[in-house]
């Protein structure tokens, strides 16, 4: 099976629709699939729901994607950094669904193992826990949080194998290997491709067996999302 595609915007043919629910990796502008998100801006695909950990910034991730008015709802952890999006949430242009990061990068890890739902202390008493069933344990109050599936994941990683296998770059792994679990069809930017067996097996960070196409993108970007120096 080949999964490698020629471009990002191949790789997206045939499975990204209207109304579809997709997660996209990274944690700031650190480790996103930048092509691919261009890619699926250009498809012009709409009333999408969008699994991530934050929401990039205005004019570049997943911020191109709320000026075209792609996205229908976020469910995200942090969205501090998007002008856009502050002002489509405020006017009630755009959904968004609160989820504290660590619950949702196990959201996403139990949607991945097959967990349908997992009891967690994390929101107990808050507007996280409104709607939920809450259970005790050992005398602890506890909230159940259903897994995500999302149909589509878009994952960006530095090195993959024809077969799939996947290196991350340090901080740039983060959500990434969630994600790419956590997909019916995970499609995964890379910046080098190698021959299977390449990689030593120590040092596969993601078994291929959850990646289904792979696109190169040697030039990324690789913004810093806030520079700080210090004064000479």
């Amino acid at each position: 099976m080949n999964k490698v595609y020629p471009s990002a915007a191949a790789a997206l043919e045939g499975i990204v629709r209207d109304g579809q629910l997709m997660a996209v990796g990274g944690f700031g502008l650190c480790g996103i699939p930048e092509a691919l998100i261009d890619a699926l801006q250009a498809s012009g695909k709409k009333d999408l729901t969008v699994i991530s950990n934050n929401a990039g910034v205005d004019g570049f991730g997943l911020g191109k994607l709320l000026a075209t008015r792609q996205i229908k709802k976020m469910i995200s952890s942090y969205v501090g950094e998007n002008k856009e999006f502050e002002r489509q949430y405020l006017s009630g242009e755009l959904e968004l669904e609160f989820t504290p990061q660590g619950t949702l990068a196990e959201k996403l890890r139990a949607g991945g193992a097959g967990i349908p739902a997992f009891f967690t202390k994390t929101g107990v008493g808050t507007i996280v826990a409104e709607g939920k069933e809450t259970r005790e344990f050992d005398g602890d109050t506890y909230v159940m949080e259903r897994s995500l599936v999302p149909e589509v994941s878009l994952v960006k990683a530095f090195r993959a194998d024809k077969s799939g296998n996947l290196q991350f770059r340090r901080t740039a792994r983060n959500f990434n290997p969630n994600v790419a679990m956590a997909g019916r069809i995970t499609v995964v930017e890379v910046e080098e491709i190698v021959e299977t067996g390449a990689i030593d097996p120590d040092q596969v960070h993601l078994p291929g067996i959850f990646v289904h196409r792979i696109v190169l993108n040697t030039t990324p970007e690789k913004r810093i999302e806030q520079r700080t120096v210090r004064k000479a």
